[in-house]
């Protein structure tokens, strides 16, 4: 009490020696209304405060004119003295102060009407403490910016009327203002957002989703930070608060659960990342690190209510919160050295930011082109467990996740997968953060991925700020893992049971008849076990010598697919105009064959290998889960959409013009009609411009899903046969899954020239290396296709590039007469020393073009 009674007075003195005490006869030489005051800084005036303390000198009273005013910034300590300038000036209207003095003292939460009228009154004096003192109090303090900034509720007629009277009476409204409470604006907590939000939604979402709920007026709160955001002095105001704002809110996150209690204590969260400031160097050493910090602590519901939220603004308010994010995360990476030994996993402050950044990224989904129906039916019948469940479960082991591929709590919360968002706010490819991706230790995080603790994050669970080369790694990890588990598992399989079982997936095939052996071989492992597809693929030619160290592989998955393929065989149909494969709803094949297929495109990428197969969009989409629809024939029927495009944007009358029915017309294999009626008797119902969009969802409908719908159950059937317990639906989006299968269509080979490496005597500067390189550029599209494909097996580049490909040019010998050749397990080319450029680019176009089989040298 003695403290503070202290304070109260040098608090007295403070303002008595800048303001004075309202008497312009005062006869006290320290206070400012004496006629003879020397006027002095504010820092000088805190020091002769003090002093006057100290001395027990002589305090004016008010004068009537100043009865009742009092300073309304009071400070921690006597020391802090110096703050409390209150628009002191020499030249200043006292009269002008007395209301706004009175109203500042016991303010504890703000307006956007507030804040312009103190900003108006520092304006006039040139002194933006005041201003200054009411931010450092109000946005250090969660509890006075929940009270913050509250939408106006509307009044009804009666009420505006009696709120008018009361203005009229001066003298009870500043009383009603000076004690905290507004008369002009009274506050709801729970106000709907409205459109005077200035909020937009996604083009798809205005007729599914209901504006979320938020008490914040968020304009209001943007167009104050307009205004103050431009003075260098009230801006490190709002820095200063927010030091001392995130680890209060951090604690009453964590241990007091506040937004169970209060709902609105998620406007903390709304108001502050309103600053457009948040991305400046001052923000990124401390405050922003530990506001994520704090944000990253909101439970799952609030994260998914501020996902909403962000959701309906606009495409420039997501990048301005992606940039934010994005800023820290490269800013940290970037300023500190992370290794194996000091990992970024670790890192609190980039693990935060990665965490609110997927609230930016679901609120990205949620505003985009959303898709939320038009789900494919899980398949009918379970993929068979394994017998080798049973003997884990003896030996006290659980099968890795037994209960399926992972899914993200939130993604689960909102209702949403990002395979629903067919266009987003902004590109998916503005959430990679690169230099993150290089320093991230794949390994090291993949672990954390798969125990799962609360002591390690693992950046995996965050599958969008990862590049696709990343992602690949950590999948190619747990593919590997996956198969080292097999075959533990078939090694204690064969302790138990005493007979020897094959650790690998074995197939042997005869090279011309390649598809019936590797059929018949597949269906009895899906049949019997197909556990066994999780197995390392081991395949051997009849007849030849080559070890299956991966080169093998790429050869049977080249032959398997340019076989299923063949227009001949008719499983596919191919159209010439966009060179891409479809399903042949009328194929004479059984659905093993299809099966077959799925089998191999889930094996391609167990495996890490690249295929040369042409699908549309369409299919890796319905691989995820989302049925084919009218938009989707863009790039599968490009003629067949342009005509339905055109009839739906026809602007005469359809059923008299156009004269169709509901029932329409395919042709088999042989040319020959079939009809089909997509509603019952469709024949007899004309298509006029009133159902013209039935007509069209129905028609992509049949030609996309129920046309085919046979064939690609069975397809998918044996895709997830492979991949059912993968994380590739986790990690990797549509467009992401073909680019696993099939590789880059990019083909830099100055990247592969850049990457390649040499051994056994070679090195970049030599003489044949240049002249083999200069050979290689000279190449056509072709030619080069055809040199990849010799080398490794594939003439696709890999994920990421020819860049990410590790070519090794090996020497193989003086001059000589013979041919180039390659390991193609490991991307080696073994190349002798050939005298001339020409004799180099003879020898080297004779191996690539007529090379085929394998054969031990």
């Amino acid at each position: 009490m003695k403290r503070a009674a202290a304070k109260h007075l040098i608090e007295r003195y403070y303002h008595q020696l800048t303001e004075g005490c309202g008497n312009d006869a005062c006869t006290n030489e320290a206070c400012g209304s004496s006629p003879g005051f020397q006027r002095m800084d504010n820092n000088a005036a805190a020091i002769k405060a003090l002093e006057l303390y100290k001395n027990n000198a002589k305090l004016c009273d008010p004068h009537p004119s100043k009865k009742g005013a009092s300073s309304a910034f009071p400070e921690n300590s006597a020391k802090g003295a110096h703050n409390f300038s209150a628009c002191s000036n020499g030249k200043m209207n006292h009269k002008d102060l007395q209301p706004a003095r009175e109203d500042f003292r016991d303010l504890n939460f703000l307006t956007e009407e507030k804040v312009y009228e103190i900003l108006s009154l520092c304006s006039e004096s040139e002194d933006y403490s005041p201003l200054i003192r009411v931010i450092g109090r109000v946005f250090s303090s969660a509890e006075s910016l929940v009270q913050s900034f509250r939408k106006a509720k509307q009044h009804t007629k009666e009420e505006l009327k009696s709120l008018q009277a009361k203005d009229e009476d001066k003298d009870e409204d500043e009383k009603e203002t000076a004690s905290g409470s507004s008369t002009a604006m009274e506050v709801e907590p729970e106000a709907s957002a409205s459109s005077g939000d200035g909020l937009s939604h996604g083009e798809n979402n205005v007729q599914k989703f209901d504006p979320v709920e938020v008490s914040v007026d968020i304009e209001a709160v943007r167009r104050v930070y307009d205004r103050l955001l431009s003075n260098e002095k009230i801006e490190a105001a709002f820095l200063n608060a927010l030091v001392y704002l995130s680890p209060n809110v951090e604690c009453d996150l964590t241990y007091h659960n506040v937004y169970a209690t209060d709902p609105n204590y998620l406007n903390v969260f709304i108001i502050v990342m309103e600053n457009s400031n948040l991305h400046s160097p001052e923000y990124l050493e401390i405050a922003l690190p530990q506001f994520c910090k704090a944000m990253s602590k909101l439970p799952l519901p609030a994260l998914a209510k501020l996902a909403w939220l962000w959701s309906q603004y606009g495409t420039d308010q997501i990048r301005r919160l992606v940039e934010t994010f994005q800023q820290l995360i490269t800013y940290t990476v970037i300023s500190n050295e992370f290794s194996s030994e000091n990992l970024v996993n670790e890192d609190d402050g980039v693990v935060a930011a990665t965490k609110c950044l997927k609230i930016v990224y679901y609120a990205n989904v949620l505003g985009g082109d959303l898709d939320t129906g038009h789900n494919e039916e899980e398949d009918d019948e379970p993929i068979p467990e394994s017998s080798e469940l049973t003997l884990q479960e003896l030996l006290g082991e659980e099968r890795r996740n037994k209960k399926g591929p992972r899914v993200d709590p939130l993604e689960t919360e909102l209702g949403i997968r990002a395979s629903d968002c067919r266009k987003p706010l902004i590109p998916f490819e503005e959430y990679i953060n690169e230099p993150l991706n290089d320093v991230l230790e794949m390994d090291k995080d993949y672990t954390f991925f798969k125990v799962e603790t609360e002591s390690k994050f693992s950046f995996m669970t965050c599958p969008f700020i990862l590049n696709p080369v990343t992602k690949n790694l950590g999948l190619y990890y747990d593919n590997r893992i996956r198969m080292y588990s097999e075959r533990r598992i078939t090694a204690l399989y064969s302790l138990v049971q005493g007979q020897q079982l094959n650790p690998y997936l074995r197939l042997k095939v005869r090279r011309d008849h390649v598809i019936d052996d590797a059929l018949v071989r597949l269906e009895m492992i899906a049949m019997e076990n197909p556990a066994d597809l999780k197995k390392q693929l081991y395949v051997e030619f009849e007849g030849e010598q080559g070890v299956d160290e991966g080169g093998v592989s790429k050869e049977f998955f080249q032959l398997v697919v340019e076989e299923i393929f063949n227009p001949d065989i008719g499983m596919f149909t191919y159209d010439e105009s966009t060179k891409l494969f479809w399903f042949n709803p009328s194929s004479f094949e059984n659905e093993g064959q299809f099966t077959l297929i799925g089998i191999v495109l889930g094996l391609a990428i167990y495996n890490n290998c690249i295929l040369d197969v042409h699908f549309p969009m369409v299919v890796y989409r319905k691989l995820m889960g989302k049925k084919g629809t009218f938009r989707d024939l863009a790039d599968s029927h490009p003629v067949l959409y342009q005509s339905l495009k055109d009839l739906q944007e026809y602007e005469g009358n359809v059923e008299e013009d156009m004269m169709i029915t509901f029932q329409i017309s395919q042709t088999d294999l042989f040319g020959n009609p079939l009809m089909y009626d997509l509603k019952e008797g469709g024949d007899k119902i004309p298509v006029t411009n009133e159902n013209r969009k039935d007509f069209v969802a129905l028609y992509a409908e049949y030609m996309l899903n129920k046309s085919v719908e046979k064939q690609f159950k069975a397809f998918r059937r044996g895709f997830h046969m492979v991949t059912n317990e993968s994380p590739l639906k986790y990690l990797f989006r549509p467009e992401e899954i073909e680019l696993l299968i099939c590789g880059s269509r990019n083909l830099d080979f100055l990247a592969l020239e850049e990457s390649t490496e040499y051994d056994g005597g070679y090195n970049k500067d030599c003489r044949i290396i240049k002249d083999f390189w200069e050979t290689v550029h000279s190449f056509g599209q072709e030619k080069k296709r055809l040199f990849l494909q010799f080398t490794t097996g594939t003439d696709r580049a890999p994920v990421g590039g020819l860049g990410k490909l590790k070519m090794i040019i090996a020497k193989n010998g003086p001059d000589s007469d013979r041919l180039p050749t390659s390991h193609t397990c490991f991307n080696v080319l073994l190349l002798p020393e050939y005298a001339t450029i020409e004799k180099l680019r003879e020898r080297l176009l004779k191996a690539i073009t007529y090379a085929k089989g394998f054969g031990m040298l």
